[in-house]
């Protein structure tokens, strides 16, 4: 391992320990701050701004965002290697957009594979195509989000338009060992058996994706954001029912493609 990459800091807001549902098995999420799309349902509200921030929970205010090197994270990730070994587990960056902290994260993925740990990244996808591909390259399987197939629609709900993101999905689908899209099924933007339908297309074009997984909306997070002091404006929006689920879980699958509910 060199020694330099674990010297390289960068800016995260959580590490959480004993996750099962972003990658295989036992993992480590390590939470990075930054982000370029602001979605109108995001859970993760104090990731997406780079600066540090306060944030009031259960009446106490928290600070939000700490800078770190790769050898204080690796230490935290270390300590359930017990873990990795037995279930195929590993690491997973997720954030926020691992992709706009390139250097830090590809330290981290770099400092995994020299340590024989699994590694696994959740992303937009929204970032140059160089970064994109420095990333992947120490990746084991990448959790990709694609969220609609039209543009305008896209832009609506997540501030950016989603040019870029097909236009990397069809890349990383060439370079990385493993690929699955996930959908965040969200009601008045995406849930319907066409939209579903369309992304799963999509999904079975790509080279290599033999998996999609539909993550059905929830509310886990809104308070986060009277706690930075922000609205929520999803706050009318109704959780899917299982048998909406089902039907666009069937709806991905007559594409062709074998899909999940949850990830």
């Amino acid at each position: 391992m060199e020694k330099e990459l674990l010297k390289v800091s960068g800016r995260i807001f959580n590490i959480q320990r004993f996750s099962i549902h972003d990658g295989p098995g036992v993992r480590t999420i390590v939470f990075l701050k930054g982000c370029p799309l602001r979605c109108r349902w995001c859970c993760n509200p104090e990731g997406q701004e780079w600066k540090f921030q306060d944030m009031t929970v259960a009446g106490k205010i928290k600070p939000v965002g700490q800078d770190i090197t790769v050898e204080e994270v690796m230490a935290e990730v270390e300590k359930d290697r017990v873990y990795y070994r037995r279930s195929g587990g590993g690491l997973t960056l997720s954030g926020g957009e691992c992709l706009w902290q390139p250097d830090f994260s590809e330290a981290l993925l770099k400092c995994s594979k020299d340590m024989g740990i699994n590694t696994a990244i959740e992303t937009t996808g929204y970032a140059d195509l160089e970064i994109v591909r420095r990333i992947i390259a120490n990746v084991d399987t990448v959790l990709m989000d694609i969220k609609h197939m039209n543009g305008e629609k896209h832009r609506e709900f997540t501030t950016k338009d989603n040019a870029l993101i097909l236009e990397n999905a069809v890349h990383i689908a060439k370079e990385a060992k493993k690929l699955i899209i996930r959908t965040p099924v969200i009601p008045t933007f995406n849930d319907t058996e066409k939209e579903i339908s369309d992304i799963a297309n999509f999904a079975v074009s790509l080279r290599a994706v033999k998996e999609m997984h539909l993550l059905p909306y929830h509310r886990i997070g809104s308070d986060k954001y009277a706690g930075l002091g922000r609205q929520y404006t999803m706050s009318h929006i109704e959780v899917p029912t299982k048998e909406k689920m089902q039907m666009l879980l069937k709806a991905a699958e007559s594409r062709g493609i074998k899909a999940q509910i949850g990830g």
